[in-house]
């Protein structure tokens, strides 16, 4: 009898255990789901805006997007590209309003400092200064233009340089070398002008093709800090004669008729075919544009960086260029995913891939090298590596007000409608007046 009331309780308590078990798994399951919930509920959307809707380069970001977004699921990515020149306007107004995109394209220089003196940009410099593979991974070359007061506000994507690409067939046959001196440069261009051979194709339909000479110009032709003082809008004089010289030697390719008729009407694009039929010898380009001289002329092409100017006051081994690369809007509702995508964007696994397929210049360290890089790449990244310095995009680097005098200038001048001397008249009028206006 007693071992029954014994066996009985046994029963009891175990029943009582399971059902006390199940109903604690109940909750634990049901808080589980409940989590799970919020979290497949907690998609973030991020916006993102870049400036390079061709096809090909679509093709590239899609890609970025998509491997982003599968090891990150909780993050969805909105991408809009527009194009070099409409960027600038569309970043003016969007960037005014609520409707900010998370992470977006930006010029290094003051085209971004301005957006960081408004409060535009938030400030990353405890992201990356805490994650050491990051910051260990990027250029300092990079990394400066985009540092400002001490603090980092964007990541550069790409690095550019500028140099003259020549075509070494007409180079053969006239018997023309690389020029080493500036003598040397405008010899070539005499020869070729006299074969019945456009010397340099130019297009500058938009005008930031002569700025990229003008950028040059200044550089080599004006004191780096007489420069740098100028380009501040707040301390902007541009009273040196080295920028009337500047504007002078731009003037003196097309009086001499070395660039292409009607250079104001002509694209970027179509000088660029008129160099690959042939029917011009050389043109400026952008480093990144290596790789689209090599699909249409493979092998019959070199470059050069743009010779000393004799009586410039400027470090004469300075090149053009600069670091393009995001930021991240201060308003974004989502900074740390916003971070861990211009993480991504700017990792060795996605600079490698931008190197691969499209050919572009990367910042990252170690991305372009002998085994993942056409060799004309390589050898336009050691070009940049042992530059003194960095002369970065006239256009991005002055006072917005400042540089639409200058393109608009640039346009009149090589039209033949202004002179040097007028332009930078109305140069210094604009820069005392961004003086005035400026905290």
């Amino acid at each position: 009898m007693m071992f029954k009331k014994i066996f009985s309780l046994i029963v009891i308590a175990v029943l009582l255990a399971s059902i006390i078990t199940g109903c604690g798994q109940k909750g634990n399951n049901a808080q589980t789901d409940e989590n799970s919930q919020k979290n497949a509920g907690e998609q973030v959307v991020l916006k993102f805006l870049h400036k390079w809707p061709q096809p090909q380069n679509m093709e590239y970001f899609e890609q970025i997007v998509k491997e982003f977004e599968e090891k990150h699921p909780n993050i969805k990515i909105e991408m809009e590209a527009v194009a070099d020149e409409p960027i600038k306007d569309k970043l003016r107004i969007v960037m005014g309003s609520d409707d900010q995109p998370d992470v977006f394209f930006s010029w290094s220089g003051e085209f971004a400092r301005k957006f960081v003196r408004v409060g535009s940009v938030l400030d990353i410099t405890d992201a990356f200064n805490s994650d050491s593979e990051w910051n260990n991974s990027i250029m300092k070359a990079g990394i400066e233009p985009f540092t400002f007061d001490g603090k980092v506000y964007g990541m550069p994507f790409r690095i550019n340089g500028k140099f003259f690409v020549y075509n070494t067939d007409l180079f053969e046959r006239y018997n023309l070398k690389k020029p080493q001196t500036w003598q040397d440069f405008m010899d070539i261009c005499e020869t070729l002008k006299k074969a019945g051979i456009t010397p340099i194709a130019l297009g500058n339909q938009f005008p930031w093709a002569a700025c990229h000479y003008l950028t040059t110009f200044n550089q080599k032709l004006v004191p780096q800090d007489v420069r740098m003082k100028d380009y501040n809008p707040k301390t902007g004089e541009f009273t040196h004669p080295g920028y009337v010289k500047a504007l002078e030697y731009l003037k003196l390719l097309k009086d001499k008729g070395y660039f292409n008729d009607g250079v104001n009407s002509t694209s970027h694009d179509m000088a660029h075919q008129l160099f690959y039929a042939g029917k011009a010898g050389m043109i400026y380009v952008e480093l990144e544009e290596f790789a689209q001289v090599e699909e249409n002329m493979s092998g019959r092409w070199d470059f050069f960086a743009m010779p000393a100017i004799p009586e410039g006051e400027g470090n004469q081994k300075f090149l053009t260029g600069a670091p393009d690369g995001f930021m991240i809007s201060a308003k974004t509702k989502h900074p740390q995913e916003a971070i861990e995508f211009l993480k991504f964007l700017v990792s060795k696994e996605s600079a490698e891939k931008l190197v691969k397929t499209l050919g572009w210049p990367s910042p990252v360290i170690g991305a372009v090298n002998e085994t993942n890089a056409p060799k004309f790449l390589v050898e336009g990244m050691k070009a940049l590596e042992s530059a003194e310095g960095m002369a970065l995009w006239l256009d991005t680097d002055v006072h917005i007000k400042v540089a639409e005098t200058y393109l608009a200038g640039l346009q009149e001048l090589l039209n033949g409608s202004k002179s040097p001397e007028d332009i930078m008249k109305e140069v210094r009028q604009t820069a005392k007046t961004v003086q005035s206006e400026v905290d």
